[in-house]
């Protein structure tokens, strides 16, 4: 790929005066300091001015900051050493940083056909930064590349601050600023000790050593690929009916499954198989639940932070690929629905008890955990100059089973996955798995 050039690097602040603000982080927030930066990407085709663009995207940025001053801040620790995000007006450093670059060279079909992240790489900030740094680093990093026929923003978060929902919330109401309102239609709920006000001390060093998350071994083939494969409506809508077309199992959930279910069960059985397991190799399905509305008293959808816990599905690999996919289906629901709010408590505590500070590949063995959301509404992120082309996740966090869900552009559901070669090999060319309904195939 061309190179990428920086032009300049600039701290972005709230427009308005804030003050000196401290907001302890929880233990929501606290095992998510040793993972990495999350990283998106966002590719226009645009013809705008790129330093229109930029100032645009600045001055917004700035007003939105009003409201989301916590991303404008630092990671800090109070005199007993817990972790708190500390903003202050006058604080060395403070802000949000604002790169401008330039890469001629590159267009949006290029970096559209790369399914893996091998472009992305010069485009998105701080890959390979471990939330931990935002002692000294702004928790919130964007680039705005110049394409020789659009653009590209490239965003790292740190994700000790807040996850997805809290993500995508910044970023629509950053977009609607951008679109001329004078204010934001829905304000963060800020108050992240509402929803747990347990104090706990952390002794935090960066884990050592590091695994970075491109690399299993070192060997040819345990090169982990990365690929996206995108599944229309029709192929979503198929997998949903052959998963609800028997009656649930016993010890099952109580509702038809979700698309959610559905295709999650459907990408489980396929990768296990894909990865040549024995019918006694455990495997486990992950996913990070939303506990705004499971948590007593229940959080508004508003609440800035990290509101996600992770539910974990073990079964032998036989008894996921030897049962019909409504098997599985019915142990992913089943763990959901009972994840309420007297089970995110007993989780909290028994974390408190013992604090565990998460590395992004802590999943479990023979791993398929999904991230991010097809209720994301990524596509209206529009500031002024369209819609994106395509929203993707950066090379931080991934490893062998990583799956990101977004929802795709015309409709269906993209379903991002980080693979080890052999198997990413068998997986894409699995016809069962991609439903032989033309499921556009890219990769690296």
């Amino acid at each position: 790929m061309a190179a990428v050039k920086i032009s300049s690097k600039t701290l972005v602040k709230p427009a308005k005066k804030i003050g000196r603000t401290e907001c302890q982080l929880v233990t929501f927030d606290l095992p998510y300091l040793a993972f990495y930066y999350n990283q998106k990407l966002l590719i226009y085709q645009s013809d705008a001015v790129f330093a229109d663009a930029a100032a645009k995207l600045k001055d917004g940025l700035a007003t939105v900051l009003d409201d989301f001053y916590q991303l404008a801040g630092r990671l800090g620790k109070d005199d007993e050493g817990v972790f708190r995000v500390e903003y202050d007006d006058d604080m060395e450093g403070a802000g949000v940083e604002f790169s401008e670059a330039a890469a001629d060279g590159i267009s949006v079909a290029d970096l559209i056909a790369d399914d893996g992240t091998s472009s992305f790489k010069d485009l998105i900030p701080y890959t390979g930064v471990l939330n931990v740094e935002g002692l000294h680093r702004p928790l919130l990093a964007v680039q705005l590349t110049k394409l020789s026929d659009g653009l590209a923003m490239g965003l790292a978060f740190n994700h000790a601050i807040l996850d997805g929902t809290s993500t995508w919330h910044f970023m629509g109401s950053w977009a609607e600023i951008c679109n001329g309102s004078s204010s934001i239609s829905i304000p963060p709920f800020l108050e992240r000790t509402k929803a747990r006000n347990t104090r706990v001390k952390l002794d935090l060093s960066p884990p050592d050593p590091l695994t970075k998350p491109n690399i299993d071994s070192g060997a040819p083939a345990k090169i982990l690929r990365e690929k996206v494969f995108k599944f229309p409506e029709s192929a979503i809508a198929k997998i949903k009916s052959t998963v609800n077309s028997t009656p649930q199992p016993d010890g099952g959930g109580s509702k038809p499954f979700s698309t959610f279910q559905s295709l999650g069960v459907h990408i489980w059985r396929h990768v296990s198989r894909a990865r040549d397991l024995k019918p006694e190799d455990y495997t486990v399905f992950t996913i990070f639940v939303d506990c705004r509305k499971r948590v007593d008293p229940a959080m508004p959808d508003s609440y800035f932070g990290n509101l996600i816990q992770a539910i974990f599905t073990v079964l032998p690999a036989g008894m996921l690929s030897g049962n019909p996919p409504e098997f599985g289906a019915a142990m992913i629901q089943g763990a959901i629905e009972k994840h309420d709010a007297k089970a995110i408590d007993g989780r909290n505590e028994e974390w408190e008890a013992a604090p565990k500070v998460f590395q992004y590949k802590d999943a479990g063995v023979n791993c398929v955990a999904v991230g991010s959301s097809p209720r994301f509404r990524v596509y209206d992120v529009d500031f002024g100059f369209g819609k994106p082309e395509s929203v993707r996740s950066g090379s931080n966090n991934r490893f062998d089973g990583m799956v990101f869900l977004y929802r795709g552009k015309e409709g269906g559901i993209d379903v991002e996955i980080s693979l080890e070669s052999g198997a990413m090999e068998k997986l894409e060319k699995d016809g069962e798995f991609l439903i032989e309904e033309g499921i556009a195939v890219n990769g690296n």
